[in-house]
């Protein structure tokens, strides 16, 4: 295997070469390795410092006493990262005999025999048998068949990467159904549907082990969606998190929508605002995806970091931190082309239906999204008064 030496963060790290002439597709190189995620990479750095930083101070225990599992390492970048540059205790593990091999000459260039250890099992196998303070799960595909085990594995911490957007987003609906028991919608807001049907599937699954989850950061870019959860222990804790499960109405004519909470719901038929009949996605998380105090902090790491993607990491922490926690939001272009007016700048909209009275933010999800607690059709006033 050819490999090269790169360097992200303060990491040194040997990566596969891809054959010549090919362009990069992951999953064609011996060992997985994808630059395109370190965006992702640099986020999950500060994110698991910042919540590194809360075990001290609520714990009273030192970095190195921190236990983190990167369960599908690769060639262990992720991990090394963590290791090197947040100093907790780390796993890296891989079924593939190449990739293990490869972590252990990285952690031997990194000089860090004494903080990482390289680990050869199936995922499944080292997540029931040991726990570990944080479990990242970090897959080329679908964290599903992980899930159950992370849940039973993860203390403090559960960090999970999805990339099989198509099935969350409701574009491959049959494959979403089976992995994740939901049937998600693919509509304007397909991303945050995914974010929230993945939410929904950990949910559940830390439930049966007795866990709570509260996410600290959920964001969907590109092609893939991470959040970061923070565990609780104890049955009443389960039972209230489940409270914030539930179903949304859709009116894929008019664009209403409405979150009904609960596993065993009513929810009518036809739309309340059109009479057409609307479509139902769930079960599916109707909590926060964020908390504002966890983003500030993670902020704060990123900031003082070498990274080198952080401004684009600033940005998107900053929008999720912004955003109002309202479940679903609206595409500005998408209801304008539906009025048939032309759009105003976001900046301008927004404010005008601040003006009108509701609560309105931007979001981390596109450009052009919004979330408000204005209805579909207050949303469509306030459009057709900026006119």
């Amino acid at each position: 295997m050819n490999t090269r030496t790169i360097t992200e963060g303060t990491t040194l790290v040997m990566v596969p070469v891809p054959p010549e002439g090919v362009s990069f597709p992951p999953s064609c190189a011996p060992v997985f390795y994808n630059p395109e995620m370190e965006l992702n990479r640099d986020i999950n750095v500060a994110a698991t410092s910042a919540f590194v930083d809360r075990l001290i101070s609520q714990h009273s225990i030192i970095p190195s006493d921190v236990t983190y599992v990167d369960v599908l390492s690769a060639s262990g970048i992720r991990g090394l990262r963590i290791a090197n540059e947040v100093g907790v205790s780390a796993v890296l593990n891989d079924w593939s005999r190449e990739a293990y091999e490869l972590i252990v000459q990285n952690i031997e260039m990194n000089n860090l025999s004494e903080t990482a250890t390289a680990s050869c099992k199936d995922g499944n196998v080292l997540l029931h048998g040991k726990r570990f303070h944080i479990v990242d799960l970090d897959p080329f595909g679908s964290p599903a068949p992980f899930l159950d085990a992370a849940a039973r594995s993860s203390i403090h911490l559960l960090e999970i990467t999805a990339t099989d957007t198509a099935p969350l987003c409701g574009a491959h609906l049959n494959s979403g159904i089976r992995k994740y028991a939901a049937v998600p919608l693919n509509n304007e807001y397909h991303s945050e549907m995914g974010v929230r049907v993945l939410l929904g599937k950990a949910a559940r699954d830390l439930a049966k082990h007795d866990k709570s989850m509260i996410p600290l950061l959920s964001h969907a870019t590109r092609h893939y969606v991470r959040v970061y959860l923070h565990i609780g222990h104890g049955a009443k804790l389960a039972d209230k998190t489940l409270r914030n499960m539930g179903f949304i109405s859709h009116c894929p004519v008019c664009g209403f929508r409405k979150p009904v909470y609960g596993l065993a719901v009513h929810i009518d038929k036809e739309c309340p605002v059109c009479g057409s009949t609307t479509k139902i996605a769930g079960p599916l998380w109707l909590g926060r995806l964020h908390e504002v105090e966890f983003c500030d902090e993670v902020l704060l790491e990123l900031e003082k970091r070498p990274l080198n993607t952080k401004e684009k990491a600033k940005k998107i922490v900053t929008l999720c931190k912004e955003e109002l926690d309202i479940p679903t939001f609206y595409d500005q272009h998408v209801i304008c082309r539906s009025l048939g007016i032309s759009a105003s700048t976001m900046d301008q909209f927004i404010d005008a239906l601040k003006e009108a009275g509701f609560r309105a933010s931007r979001t981390h999800f596109s450009g052009t999204s919004f979330k408000t607690d204005a209805e579909v059709t207050e949303i469509k006033e306030v459009m057709r008064s900026m006119l």
